[in-house]
C-alpha cells in the first residue's frame, strides 16, 4: 500500500490501484497508543497493514489500543480480527450490522477476487465502545457520527492537521455503493466535509480536498436527479471511476428513499446474481 504522511503524526495507507473492496486504513498517534481508522477487507488485508504499522511505530513502543470502524462493510471491517486485542469504536447502527449473520455468498459475489477469504470461519470483531454522537476520541481526534453510506457512519476529524478520515463516506476516484444507504442525506453530509475543509483521506482512493467532494457530491445529486431511470444518468467525472457497476444499485436507492421505500434495490440482487425479491 502507499503510505501518505497527512501531518504529525497521522497516516494513510491507500492502495495504489483503488477500487471497491481494497479500502483504505488511517493511523492517529497519540502520546497513550495508536488509533487505526479501518481494517482493509480480510484478515489477510488486516494483518499485512498492522504489520507495517508496528514496523513504523516501532522505536515509540506504543499498542494499537483503539479501531475505528466508519462502516460494517466489508472493505472496512474485514480485517478486524487483526487487530482483535484493541478497543474497537463504532455507531449503534454499525454495530447492529456486525453483529448480525455475514451473507458469505453475497461477498463472494460483491468481491470475488477475495472469495477464498469469505469462508465458514470468516467473521468481524464485534464493536465494544458506541459512539452515537460527536466526541473527542484522543486529545487529537474528534470522532462524529454522519449519516449517508449507511444509517449512521463514522468520521474522524483532526483539527490540529485540518484532516479528516472520511472512511465509507466518502470515495475518490471510486464509486460509491449506497445499497442501504440515504444519497440526499449522504449530500448533505458530504457538504458538511466541505465546509470542514482540509485534507480529506477517503474510505476508498487517494487523499483529497475540496474538488474531490463535490464531484462525490454531483454524483450523488446526479442518482437522485435521475430518479430511477438509469439511462438518463449523465456524464461527468465519475465517467473515469472505477466500479460503475453501482450505478444502477445507486440510482435505484435514491428513486427508493425519495418515495420513502428503503428496501434493498432490486439492482442490488441482480449485481450479486441473487434471487429477487418478491414484489
Amino acid at each position: 500500500m502507499n503510505q501518505f504522511e497527512v501531518g504529525q503524526g497521522l497516516l494513510a495507507f491507500v492502495d495504489p490501484q483503488p477500487r471497491f473492496g481494497r479500502g483504505n486504513v488511517g493511523l492517529v498517534i497519540d502520546e497513550d497508543g495508536l488509533t487505526i481508522i479501518d481494517t482493509g477487507t480480510t484478515p489477510r488485508a488486516g494483518h499485512r497493514v498492522k504489520k507495517l504499522i508496528l514496523e513504523l511505530t516501532s522505536d515509540l513502543n506504543l499498542p494499537i489500543r483503539r479501531v475505528v470502524v466508519t462502516s460494517s462493510r466489508v472493505a472496512f471491517s474485514g480485517g478486524s480480527w487483526a487487530f482483535w486485542q484493541s478497543g474497537f469504536y463504532s455507531t449503534t447502527p454499525i454495530s447492529d450490522q456486525l453483529d448480525s449473520p455475514i451473507n458469505l455468498d453475497a461477498l463472494s459475489r460483491l468481491l470475488p477476487e477475495d472469495r477464498s477469504h469469505f469462508h465458514e470461519d470468516f467473521e468481524t470483531r464485534p464493536i465494544t465502545h458506541l459512539v452515537d454522537e460527536p466526541v473527542w476520541l484522543t486529545p487529537s481526534c474528534q470522532a462524529t457520527p454522519m449519516v449517508g453510506e449507511g444509517p449512521a457512519n463514522l468520521v474522524i476529524h483532526t483539527p490540529g492537521a485540518n484532516a479528516t478520515f472520511a472512511g465509507a463516506l466518502a470515495s475518490f476516484g471510486v464509486t460509491p455503493l449506497a445499497y442501504d444507504g440515504d444519497p440526499q442525506a449522504w449530500v448533505e453530509s458530504v457538504d458538511t466535509l466541505i465546509r470542514i475543509g482540509g485534507t480529506v483521506i477517503p474510505g476508498h482512493g487517494p487523499p483529497g480536498g475540496k474538488a474531490d467532494l463535490i464531484d462525490l457530491r454531483n454524483y450523488l445529486e446526479a442518482c437522485i436527479q435521475a430518479d430511477g431511470d438509469l439511462a438518463s444518468f449523465p456524464r461527468g467525472p465519475w465517467d473515469n471511476w472505477s466500479d460503475r457497476r453501482f450505478d444502477a444499485v445507486n440510482v435505484e436507492r435514491a428513486m427508493r428513499m425519495s418515495r420513502g421505500d428503503s428496501e434493498t434495490p432490486r439492482a442490488m440482487f441482480e449485481l450479486l446474481g441473487l434471487e429477487l425479491p418478491s414484489a
